[in-house]
């Protein structure tokens, strides 16, 4: 027995031992009607258990430490030992505070906002680029953190009732991209951090537990090929999952943001879920012509081949402090959102996807953040202003519920 495993006591440890023991029938057997969030948890602190440093919260160049995240989160439920203060030089004695993912205290509090506000769970993030020396696939010591971050997120999916699933996110991989990943799968699979069919709280897929890949067919000039992409799917079908493939808006078209490679499309053709990703892509005045005339061919396409279709939706964009672009896609206080979800269930999707839970970095965040954060002379974080910090948590379970309901969606949003 594990230490993690003593620690469980009272319903959590029964609740755990029942869902083991129901393993042959999971508890998310489809993703059909279900709406998931992605969750980066890549945030590191100097004071974790990765002693990464100031991972996604801090650059330094010439000695100028700032900040490239234009928000941050809301700490104020976090304890104080589980915070730590950014080294910024903030106006009228202000300071930042945030957490990190390595830490069970911050993801627990995370699955608490998720059933709190009725969202059915997340995919959470992997990138084998930090975990791994690329060239001779060796792991780095940071594959450690990001195993805990996926164990955390796994027990506090049982203890709150959510799903949750892997996905592989191959930006930054080279010319090895599948034989990294199949050998970090393998690393997985017999440390017990994925743990198969002894696992019902992972999201399955036609009865199938799920696997995600993100980064199929995309005309970025990334260093991995379209037949590395195959041999993913290969194998991962092989191991009896059901595969969702992350791929570009245009991926029907092969346009625009998408190769223009018919191979593209036979390899979706082998998988289960086809995710295309949206954010970017339009705006608020522009969603009825950049969703709906698009998810509504790609979900007859989809429906064709015996896929499933799932939309990226997301809340806003920004990039100021991470790339000091000031062209952002503004929120419309929840507004933005809510017309992506009308247009996904107008559209003929059974299934949606939120970019993203945690991802303050580009600003697409829905959970709770700082809404009265510090100032500096050179840096400013952004929030959501006269809102209460949870109103994109309430609004997305909002959302969710509205998704699944067989009339039409509510073209209005809902006042709180």
């Amino acid at each position: 027995m594990t230490k993690q495993t003593q620690t469980l006591t009272g319903t959590w440890l029964i609740t755990l031992l029942a869902l083991s023991a129901n393993a042959a029938q999971p508890l998310w057997p489809s993703l059909e009607g279900r709406v998931l969030c992605g969750y980066q948890g890549w945030f590191r602190t100097p004071n974790d258990a990765a002693q990464a440093g100031w991972r996604h919260y801090m650059r330094q160049h010439n000695g100028v430490v700032s900040p490239v995240t234009d928000y941050l989160p809301d700490v104020s439920e976090a304890a104080p030992q589980d915070r730590a203060r950014l080294p910024l030089t903030c106006k009228e004695g202000g300071f930042a505070e945030v957490t990190s993912s390595d830490n069970p205290a911050t993801i627990d509090r995370h699955f608490a906002w998720m059933k709190q506000y009725g969202i059915d769970g997340v995919m959470v993030q992997r990138f084998p680029t930090d975990m791994y020396n690329t060239t001779t696939l060796t792991p780095s010591a940071f594959r450690a953190s990001g195993d805990r971050v996926l164990q955390y997120c796994r027990d506090a999916a049982v203890k709150y009732g959510r799903s949750y699933t892997l996905m592989y996110d191959l930006s930054g991989l080279n010319a090895q991209a599948s034989e990294i990943v199949i050998t970090d799968w393998k690393h997985l699979v017999s440390s017990g951090v994925i743990r198969g069919e002894q696992d019902a709280a992972w999201q399955h897929h036609k009865s199938k537990p799920l696997v995600a890949i993100w980064g199929i067919g995309f005309n970025d000039n990334r260093k991995y090929d379209l037949a590395a992409c195959e041999r993913l799917v290969d194998f991962f079908k092989k191991e009896g999952y059901a595969v969702l493939l992350g791929v570009p808006f245009r991926w029907r078209s092969l346009s625009n943001d998408a190769v223009s490679e018919q191979r593209l499309l036979d390899i979706i053709r082998k998988a289960d879920v086809v995710h295309s990703w949206s954010v970017g892509r339009y705006r608020q005045e522009q969603v009825n012509a950049h969703t709906v005339s698009v998810w509504r061919d790609d979900v007859a396409w989809c429906q064709k081949e015996g896929l499933t279709f799932m939309p990226v939706v997301y809340p806003g964009f920004s990039w100021k402090n991470l790339k000091d672009v000031t062209t952002d896609i503004p929120r419309h206080d929840g507004a933005f959102l809510w017309s992506q979800f009308e247009a996904a269930k107008r559209s003929g999707a059974s299934c949606a996807y939120v970019a993203m839970f945690d991802e303050v970095d580009e600003g697409t965040q829905i959970f709770k953040v700082n809404n009265t954060p510090p100032r500096g002379d050179a840096f400013m974080y952004q929030s959501y202003g006269a809102l209460p910090s949870d109103h994109y948590l309430w609004l997305t379970g909002q959302a969710m519920q509205a998704f699944r309901e067989s009339k039409p969606f509510p073209p209005e949003m809902p006042k709180r």
